[in-house]
C-alpha cells in the first residue's frame, strides 16, 4: 500500500513563508475542515487557516491491515497490550502497514517568556528561561541527556524569550516578540502574534520532516511561569475551574499556589467577559490567555499531522498546545501520542479531553520534552514489532 504522506501544498508553504516575513501573498482564506473560527485577518491567520485545512484524517485501510497483521503475529492476541494499539495507530498515521520505523526523531523545545510572571506565580527569575536555552544549546540539560540516551535529535526554538539570545546551530532564533503580556489584565498576545508563533512551529516541523527526513516529532518547552497560561488554556478548552487545573509547577508553596490559582481565575473571568466565543475561537483563546511557546507547540502538532508523522506529546505545556491544535482541527488528535502523565492537574484534564492515554506515569513535572523522550523507545519498539516479528504463516504454524 502506498504511503499517504501529504506535505503542505506549495500554496500553503508560500503562505507560511509570506506570513512569517510580513509579505501578504494575497490568497483568499481556506476554511475547509476548520472547526474553530479563523476569520480573514492578518496574513498569518490566512496562512494558518490553510495549514489547518491541509490536515487529513488517519488511514482506515492501513489501520485494518495493521490489525490483520497483528492477529497473525506469533503471540496470543492482546498479549502485548497497548503496544498493539500503538502499532495500529502508527500504520494509520503513515498510511501503510507495517508503519515505517519512526526515526530519525527530533525533540523540538519551544522557549518563551510570560508577562504573567510579574504576578508572582513563580519563584524563579524570568532570565532563567534564557539561561536554560543556553544550556540546551550546550547539551547539558536533562532533555539533552535523555535524548542522547534514546538516539534523538534536539532543536530549540526561540519563539519569544524576553532576553536576546545568541545564535547557535541548534537554535532557531525567531522570537515573535520579547515575551507575552500579562494575561491576568490583558490579552497575552494579539491574534496576529498568536498565529505567527503557531506558523513558526509549523515551519520548524515541516522543515524537519521535508528537509531533514524526520519521521517522528517530539514536543518540548521552556518558559518560566508557563504552567500558568497552560492552566488557563486547559481550563478554557475543557470547561474546568481554575482550582481544578492549577498546580505547583516548579514546586511552589501554598501561598504562591493560592496567588497562581487566583491569577488563572482572573484570566478566565476576563476571557468570559469578552464577546461570546461561540462557535469556539481557538486562536482567540490562545491569544487571550496563552503564550508564544504554546502557540509554537500547537503549530508543531499541526505540522506533524499535515506531514503524516507521529507527534509524541510531553506534559502540561505541550498538552495545552495540543488542545489548541485539536480545537482548530480535530483530525490532529489521531496523530498525537501522549508520552506521559504529568503530575500537574491540568495534564490529566487535557489528556481526558483529547482522549489520549499516556504511555508513562512517572510523576514527572520537568517539561523540556523529557517525558516524551523517555516514552519514545516504546513508540519505536511498537513499529519494529509490527515490521519484524514473525507471523504464524512465516513459521508454518496453523493458528
Amino acid at each position: 500500500m502506498p504511503s499517504e504522506r501529504s506535505p503542505l501544498s506549495s500554496s500553503a508553504s508560500d503562505l507560511v513563508s509570506g506570513a512569517l516575513t510580513g509579505d501578504d501573498p494575497g490568497h483568499e482564506i481556506v476554511s475547509a475542515g476548520v472547526r474553530g473560527q479563523l476569520a480573514p485577518g492578518s496574513p498569518a491567520e490566512v496562512a494558518l487557516a490553510e495549514v489547518v485545512g491541509s490536515v487529513r484524517g488517519l488511514s482506515g485501510e492501513a489501520a485494518e491491515a495493521a490489525r490483520l497483521r497483528d492477529s497473525r503475529l506469533t503471540k496470543p492476541p492482546g498479549s502485548l497490550g497497548r503496544i498493539e494499539s500503538l502499532c495500529v495507530q502508527l500504520a494509520a498515521i503513515a498510511g501503510v502497514s507495517p508503519a515505517p520505523t519512526p526515526e530519525p526523531a527530533v525533540v523540538v523545545v519551544f522557549a518563551a517568556d510570560h508577562g504573567v510572571h510579574a504576578e508572582g506565580v513563580s519563584p524563579w527569575p524570568q532570565d532563567v528561561t534564557a539561561q536554560m536555552v543556553a544550556g540546551f544549546c550546550r547539551g547539558g540539560a536533562a532533555i539533552n541527556v535523555i535524548a542522547r540516551a534514546n538516539g534523538l535529535g534536539v532543536r530549540v526554538v526561540n519563539a519569544g524569550v524576553a532576553t536576546p539570545l545568541s545564535d547557535h546551530e541548534l537554535l532557531v532564533n525567531r522570537p515573535v516578540r520579547a515575551g507575552s503580556r500579562n494575561l491576568r489584565v490583558e490579552a497575552a498576545l494579539t491574534r496576529a502574534e498568536a498565529a505567527t508563533a503557531a506558523l513558526l512551529g509549523v515551519e520548524v516541523g515541516t522543515r524537519l520532516v521535508e528537509d531533514h527526513g524526520a519521521r517522528c516529532l517530539l514536543t518540548g518547552d521552556m518558559g518560566i511561569a508557563n504552567t500558568t497560561p497552560s492552566a488557563a488554556l486547559v481550563a478554557a478548552f475543557t470547561g474546568s475551574a481554575a482550582a481544578e487545573v492549577t498546580g505547583r509547577g516548579t514546586g511552589i508553596d501554598d501561598a504562591t499556589l493560592a496567588v497562581k490559582t487566583q491569577v488563572v481565575a482572573d484570566a478566565l473571568a476576563r476571557l468570559a467577559g469578552r464577546p461570546p466565543l461561540e462557535p469556539l475561537d481557538p486562536l482567540g483563546v490562545l491569544a487571550e490567555v496563552g503564550g508564544l511557546e504554546i502557540a509554537g507547540l500547537a503549530g508543531l502538532c499541526l505540522a506533524g499531522a499535515a506531514a503524516r508523522v507521529p507527534v509524541v506529546v510531553d506534559g502540561v505545556i505541550a498538552l495545552a498546545g495540543a488542545l489548541v491544535a485539536c480545537a482548530l482541527q480535530p483530525a490532529v488528535a489521531g496523530y498525537l501520542i501522549a508520552g506521559h502523565r504529568s503530575v500537574e492537574p491540568a495534564a490529566s484534564r487535557a489528556l481526558d479531553h483529547l482522549g489520549l492515554a499516556p504511555l508513562l506515569d512517572l510523576d514527572l513535572r520537568l517539561g523540556e520534552g523529557t517525558g516524551a523522550a523517555l516514552a519514545y523507545p516504546l513508540v519505536r519498539a511498537a513499529a519494529l514489532v509490527a515490521a519484524e516479528m514473525a507471523t504464524f504463516d512465516d513459521l508454518g504454524i496453523d493458528a
